[in-house]
């Protein structure tokens, strides 16, 4: 195969997709100009008295039927296309399309009259499309032969060589036979057809560069973002140092190693560490989001879901208890599907939604998960008691540094990165993630919410 695409566009979805549907177009195009020929033949001796002859009226005919039969073998032919320059791709396609409209169209033009007929004028239609698909030294080359074949079928019918279709009732005298008239009209129409191609195809070429300097400009976006994150990470990372050392001495005081302290002391040191823990957690979330974003490849294992969550559970088993939650699993599973994925991205992302659920639940609260077969692979429902999330507000709660309305003064600590953290994760594996509020265990005042992940068999 010869190569057509521009070097910019070879690795382009976008380019490979609008020639998709620039082809697809012409496809449904072509029914239209089968029933406009099927038309044509059949009202065109009442509505305009003219008259076909029998070779005309078959000639014709034969020509709508091709046109629908090579319709229905392209729209075939579309599943073997690939967006790449090695082999048959879009533009080859569009090429095959343009050989065989132009061929119907020239033997349309030729039993509807020649140089009498109006058809010649979707030459020009056939230029302007083509200019905007195919490479220029292609159409070009395309409308250099449509000039040589339309210009020989005018000479070969006024020398006699093949016979002339004259349409009986659409002109009074005939012009293919006068030298005068074939002479200028070839010329204003090789004229047409080259301008056409010149100005479209400069159009076109204009707005693919435009294209390829847009493209340029988001590489270099990405690239900058990928030296932004890196070094967002580094800085933050830096910053967890001197909260871990601020910890370091706050547990020498709480465990009294520098001596006794009053309760109300004690108190307000606790409350210390317990915020320093949250900025800890502020950080690693901000580090994870981080990892997210730069990793193009992702470490894939053969992953155990229940094994992760409990393994998220038992990190959080002392707020669990501290608040008395009832917390259950239950694994209603028949089918222990296989699954790949990064199992470090996973335990954080179900410890994010476990945690979330125990911060937002009260005391005596309760949280269910339960694990249940789907047609996609896996279901996990996360499901709690607690305060819940409003309506207008569910659609948002994906976004980052977003807080829900009913949390933002009432103490919850926390900036909104968790849930956002968790998206990411899991539709890195494939996964969706959904929300729905009130739970199944929603009463008057806790409302509750449930997580609802589906994941897919194999996630590779």
């Amino acid at each position: 195969m010869i190569h057509l695409v521009p070097t910019w566009a070879r690795h382009y979805d976008e380019f490979w997709e609008s020639i998709k549907a620039r082809n697809a177009w012409f496809i449904k195009l072509r029914y239209v100009a089968v029933l406009m020929l099927i038309s044509f033949l059949s009202f065109t001796t009442f509505i305009f008295r003219i008259k076909f002859s029998p070779t005309q009226f078959y000639a014709i005919s034969a020509v709508a039927v091709s046109i629908g039969l090579y319709n229905l073998l392209l729209i075939r032919l579309q599943k073997y296309l690939k967006n790449s320059d090695v082999g048959f791709n879009p533009i080859h396609f569009s090429i095959i399309q343009m050989v065989l409209d132009l061929t119907a169209l020239t033997l349309l033009v030729y039993y509807t009259g020649g140089i009498e007929s109006p058809l010649f004028l979707l030459f020009v239609f056939h230029m302007v499309i083509g200019s905007i698909i195919l490479p220029e030294y292609v159409i070009y080359g395309t409308a250099g032969v449509v000039i040589i074949i339309f210009s020989g079928l005018v000479f070969l019918e006024y020398f006699s060589i093949i016979p002339h279709h004259f349409v009986a009732g659409f002109l009074v005298f005939p012009f293919y036979n006068n030298i005068s008239f074939i002479s200028v009209f070839l010329i204003v129409f090789a004229f047409l057809l080259i301008v056409t191609v010149m100005l479209t195809n400069g159009i076109a070429r204009e707005l693919y560069k435009m294209e390829e300097n847009l493209l340029d400009s988001l590489d270099k976006l990405k690239a900058a973002e990928i030296e932004k994150e890196n070094y967002i990470t580094g800085v933050v990372h830096e910053i967890k140092t001197p909260i871990a050392a601020v910890q370091s001495y706050l547990d020498l005081i709480l465990q009294k190693f520098v001596g006794p302290i009053s309760s109300q002391m004690e108190d307000k040191l606790k409350r210390t560490r317990v915020r320093s823990d949250e900025a800890i957690q502020m950080i690693n979330n901000i580090l994870k989001i981080s990892r997210l974003k730069l990793l193009d490849d992702m470490p894939t294992d053969e992953l155990d879901l229940k094994r992760l969550i409990c393994s998220a559970h038992e990190k959080l088993k002392m707020q669990i208890e501290a608040k008395e939650i009832d917390f259950s699993l239950k694994d209603n599973r028949k089918f222990k599907r296989k699954m790949m994925g990064d199992k470090f991205l996973l335990e954080i992302g179900f410890s994010n939604i476990i945690s979330n659920a125990i911060k937002y639940a009260d005391k005596g609260g309760k949280v269910v998960i339960t694990m249940e077969d789907s047609e996609e692979g896996t279901e996990i429902k996360f499901c709690d008691n607690g305060v819940g999330i409003p309506q207008s507000e569910i659609e948002n709660i994906f976004k980052e540094f977003f807080r829900g309305s009913n949390i933002r003064h009432k103490g919850y600590e926390g900036v909104g990165l968790g849930l956002s953290v968790v998206k990411q994760i899991i539709k890195r594996h494939g996964g969706t993630i959904k929300v729905e509020s009130p739970s199944q265990f929603a009463d008057v005042n806790h409302p509750g919410t449930c997580f609802i992940i589906n994941f897919p068999a194999l996630t590779t």
